[in-house]
């Protein structure tokens, strides 16, 4: 259950072949469906059927919990794919050319995360 700060997404504009579904808990988001802004309130549902284009980004002042149920397709015809949307760009949710690889649509946001390292053990870490 993703909670989004506000201007964060909960992923890149993407279709997927198979169905999704999302409840608003709290707060305010913007659903950018098929290339057109809705507003989604407290409460709102949105069904995604398959190979619907979507994606949902918090707006407002303060925080969005979405409750996000899908099955990210797959075994279903082969998943999904990420796709180009002017209005989705404007919200930092696009890709820049259309793939099916979630390696390239989020090379951006993983190149920003911080890098495990390992380290020797050293005595005295782990108590008798």
């Amino acid at each position: 259950m993703p909670v989004l700060e506000p201007g964060e997404r909960i992923g890149m504009y993407h279709r997927e072949n198979a169905q999704e579904a999302f409840l608003l808990l709290a707060g305010e988001c913007t659903l950018i469906v098929e290339g057109s802004e809705r507003p989604l309130a407290e409460w709102d549902f949105f069904y995604c059927a398959p190979g619907t284009e979507h994606i949902i980004v918090a707006s407002g002042q303060q925080s969005a919990v979405v409750l996000a149920v899908g099955a990210r397709g797959r075994g279903v015809g082969g998943g999904g794919v990420y796709k180009i949307c002017q209005v989705a760009a404007r919200y930092g949710a696009s890709v820049v050319r259309e793939t099916a690889d979630p390696a390239i649509a989020y090379a951006n946001v993983w190149a920003r995360l911080p890098r495990s390292r390992f380290v020797n053990y050293r005595p005295g870490w782990l108590r008798d």
